[in-house]
């Protein structure tokens, strides 16, 4: 539980680092230039963190997620409680705070989709490690041929560049003039990009997130984080998946640089989707094999307090970059540079791995853990800890 907590702990700096994207720019996705953008360094950051984080921590979680759905059934066998309906009600719960979050934090919500898709995991739960595994590369060589697919019908039939480039201008400055107005702006902001981000969301990360769900399924069967993993295993997980992910990572920020709106840019997300999981891989292999190093107690006990309170951690992230972005506080949309944006998402994260590690000395949840597991079970868990928190 440890590792799992730990690997946890460590995909919340990914996800903050790649929403705070979103937060501090309407012009990031959009294939449009940047006015943020404006020095070498600005796109060094830029690069680097399209490069290094988007599509990968995204990936890592929804595994996770899949993993800790193996750890809830056998949870609720041993306590000889009915799983199906308590873990229905706990998809409800995170479905209504997923909601909640995306009206009025952040659009790129991921917690309704997590919700969605657990209702098609509780389905195939009782798959086999083998056929769960299987169905996951299936899934991924499905959606990679679908993207494919597209790019050939666009080189095909239709025009060379698909790109508006004064109409995405356009809709990025109403946008950004909404997220720096009062908050009913900002809410309006919100409503207005969720057709689109749902859009993205289903064609895009809900089919590479169900494929997660299922290898996290495969690997919780499995028990793989509940015993040191193979060292030899783990090397050759990082000599695979380093040079795999990072040459597919190098394509897709490529590509969604320059050939936005092309047949190239449906091509390099055909690559991502089959590459990232690789990086990812190579990402939760290197952190293991940390974890059960030299200093591995010292980074378990700094990385898993957080992993142990990640819903908190999540919403808190968004929370405290709308306050920063938005009218809702300093409304600074548009107006940090990349550089700055990752400094203050490592202070944050920083701050949330030190109130995560004092929280957890004397609570047995996060606040949100403590309510998602009231609405599951439908009575109310213990607030503080009992005893000591394990080493």
């Amino acid at each position: 539980m440890t590792d799992l907590d730990a690997l946890r702990g460590f995909a919340l700096l990914g996800i903050l680092i790649v929403n705070a994207t979103y937060f501090a720019s309407a012009f990031h996705g959009t294939g449009v230039a940047d006015p943020a953008v404006t020095t070498v360094a600005d796109r060094a950051v830029s690069t680097l963190v399209t490069l290094l984080f988007e599509t990968k921590f995204y990936l890592l979680f929804s595994f996770l997620f899949g993993y800790s759905f193996t750890l809830q059934r056998l949870s609720a066998e041993r306590r000889g409680t009915r799983f199906t309906a308590a873990f229905l009600r706990r998809l409800a719960a995170l479905f209504a705070i997923g909601a909640a979050h995306a009206v009025l934090l952040f659009t790129g919500d991921i917690l309704t989709t997590y919700a969605l898709l657990g209702l098609i995991l509780l389905t195939v739960g009782g798959l086999r490690v083998r056929t769960a595994a299987t169905a996951a590369c299936v899934l991924l060589v499905l959606t990679a041929a679908a993207y494919a697919g597209l790019g050939a019908l666009q080189a095909a039939f239709g025009p060379p560049n698909t790109l508006d480039a004064q109409a995405a201008t356009a809709h990025a400055l109403r946008t950004t003039a909404l997220l720096a107005g009062d908050p009913a702006q900002v809410i309006t902001a919100h409503l207005r990009e969720l057709p689109d981000t749902a859009a993205l969301l289903l064609l895009f990360q809900a089919p590479c997130a169900l494929a997660m769900f299922l290898l996290g399924l495969a690997a919780g069967k499995h028990g793989l984080l509940n015993r040191p993993a193979s060292t030899l295993l783990l090397r050759r997980v990082q000599v695979t998946g380093f040079p795999i992910g990072l040459a597919g990572a190098a394509l897709y920020t490529h590509a969604t640089t320059h050939w936005t709106g092309t047949p190239g840019e449906a091509y390099a997300l055909a690559v991502d989707v089959l590459t990232a999981p690789a990086l990812a891989a190579a990402y939760a292999a290197t952190l293991l094999r940390l974890l059960h190093g030299r200093h591995g107690q010292r980074i378990s006990g700094t990385l898993a307090p957080a992993g142990r309170m990640a819903l908190s951690n999540y919403l808190a992230q968004s929370a405290v970059l709308a306050l920063v972005f938005t009218g809702y506080g300093l409304a600074a949309v548009g107006r940090l540079h990349p550089a700055a944006v990752l400094l203050l998402t490592l202070a944050l994260y920083t701050c949330q791995l030190y109130a995560s590690a004092r929280w957890m000395r004397t609570h047995a949840y996060g606040p949100l853990e403590w309510l998602l597991r009231a609405a599951t079970h439908l009575a109310l868990p213990r607030w503080r800890r009992t005893a000591p928190p394990p080493a």
